[in-house]
């Protein structure tokens, strides 16, 4: 046997010694940069809830205490997404509630409506800060109208609102602070905000003569905030009770002492798996739709369904 050739059979034993080593080192190495690519911050969070509410009661004729025979039902549908992937984060969230009330001798009403989106991106600068860019959504399902108290008015109802009219669109950009999990507040100088009114026949009697803000005959309203303020709570504040809320302001550079703000809450406690009773408010005051603080609260009890 040549040297040549033993020397090539030595070099074919080494390989055949070495290469599993090596073959172990890669994929340890392997392992161990697929463990760098995901931090232990890297999370996706996802909840969807829905339920229904029913409410009813009823007199006999001969009921001595007086009483409207009424029965009312609301329906609503949550959806929450949240990815978090190293200094990137992704939330979107979507909200809608729809209710109807029947009191005998009346056509149906409705006493809630609200249809609420907002998604956003997130780029972490800091342990609590991060820069963001958002776009919020924010209308309702069905025609709201103002009901006459006289019975001899040949006007017995009049539209106010409707599906799109009025709607909120708002692109900001900004930063956000968030101590905890469970609370953010975002602040967005030189945001815009669109507010729309589809229905050109809507007539909202306002001081300035205007439908939220948009002129008579026209269908959109551009404004650009001096600033902007988010602040969002969602939190188990005690076993099966949670609380959550969002409160907006907005400073419009046009009119900077002119702040609209709105406050949306609502407490929610569970029964059991399948029964809750939801207590809910919103506040606004925006002077494109009265000088006065508006105030909405309902309570009702019914069935609820999360994952």
């Amino acid at each position: 046997m040549s040297g040549k050739f033993q020397r090539h059979l030595l070099i074919i034993a080494l390989l055949a010694l070495t290469l599993p080593g090596f073959a172990q080192t890669v994929d340890l190495s392997n392992s161990l940069n697929a463990g760098k690519l995901k931090t232990p911050g890297d999370t996706t969070w996802k909840k969807i809830e829905f339920g229904a509410n029913l409410n009813q009661g009823s007199f006999s004729s001969n009921w001595t205490g007086g009483g409207v025979n009424s029965v009312a039902l609301g329906l609503f549908f949550n959806a929450l997404n949240e990815k978090i992937k190293g200094k990137n984060a992704w939330r979107n969230d979507f909200q809608s509630q729809y209710g109807i009330v029947r009191n005998k001798g009346q056509q149906s009403r409705k006493n809630v409506d609200r249809i609420f989106f907002d998604t956003k991106y997130n780029r972490s600068i800091a342990a609590k800060w991060s820069l963001f860019a958002n776009v919020n959504f924010l209308s309702q399902f069905g025609a709201g109208y103002n009901y006459s108290s006289n019975p001899d008015s040949a006007d017995l109802k009049k539209k106010v609102s409707g599906i799109l009219s009025p709607a909120y669109l708002t692109e900001a950009i900004g930063i956000e602070y968030r101590p905890v999990p469970y609370f953010f507040i975002d602040f967005a100088p030189g945001a815009l905000r669109q507010t729309i009114v589809v229905d050109k026949e809507l007539y909202v009697n306002t001081p300035d003569q205007k439908n939220y803000g948009v002129p008579i005959g026209k269908r959109i309203r551009t404004e650009a905030a001096l600033m902007q303020i988010v602040a969002n709570f969602d939190k188990d504040i005690a076993k099966d009770v949670n609380l959550k809320f969002r409160y907006l302001m907005f400073a419009s550079f046009k009119h900077p002492g002119n702040i609209d703000n709105r406050l949306d809450a609502m407490l929610t406690a569970k029964i059991n798996k399948y029964v809750n009773v939801n207590l809910g408010a919103i506040m606004v005051y925006d002077d494109d739709q009265s000088n006065k603080v508006q105030f909405a609260q309902a309570l009702s009890i019914g069935f609820l369904y999360s994952f």
